[in-house]
């Protein structure tokens, strides 16, 4: 008797699922990120739990890559799963690891190929992030929190109402937490004020 679940690890809470899921078959569901080992994510280490009691024989995922967070992982849970019994079914390259309860020679072929490949593309992601990263640093147009953001030049930043204020009050000898407080600008903001006009003064 076929015992079936269908995986599903998504990265976020909003991530629609309903594309992944199709029958009555049980599903399983991890939502978190795909740099979680297998083992280690809820649904994941749930599932492998059930494969080791015999409670089920057969593992649905819409892809391989859904398995772990690099080849190596990804092939561990395979093999771990095909040890136990358990047939995975990865439904967008159509592979099946184990036919007639042997091992897929085939599918095992591919499916290390796929896993190589899916691990290389997000390295290769990850690669172009840094030197996108690079060459924005390098531009003077990195933020490191919230991607790239023009660089305030001295000028736009001391004729800002609030600040051309602070920095009057400081020519006129007032001291900084006075320049802010009568100006209404934070100690910090009249302490960069003071600093650009010193450089200016250069």
């Amino acid at each position: 008797m076929e015992k079936r679940v269908k995986y599903i690890r998504v990265s976020t809470m909003e991530q629609n699922i309903e594309r992944q899921v199709s029958g009555d078959t049980e599903v399983l569901i991890d939502k978190c990120s795909g740099s979680i080992p297998f083992a280690e994510r809820k649904s994941g280490s749930k599932l492998l739990k059930r494969a080791e009691e015999g409670e089920l024989n057969c593992v649905e995922v819409h892809s391989i890559d859904r398995l772990g967070r690099n080849t190596i992982d990804i092939m561990q849970t395979i093999q771990e799963l095909t040890k136990l019994g358990v047939n995975v079914i990865s439904e967008k390259e159509g592979l099946s690891t184990l036919i007639n309860g042997k091992e897929n020679p085939t599918s095992k072929i591919i499916i290390n190929i796929l896993a190589t490949l899916s691990e290389f593309e997000l390295n290769m992601i990850k690669e172009r992030q840094k030197e996108g990263i690079a060459k924005a640093k390098a531009k003077g147009v990195y933020s490191a929190n919230g991607g790239t953001k023009e660089k305030e030049s001295i000028e736009v930043f001391l004729n800002k109402a609030k600040n051309k204020k602070c920095l009057r009050e400081l020519k006129n000898g007032n001291s900084i937490r006075r320049s802010a407080s009568i100006s209404g600008v934070s100690n910090m903001t009249a302490q960069k004020v003071k600093r650009y006009w010193e450089q200016m003064e250069k």
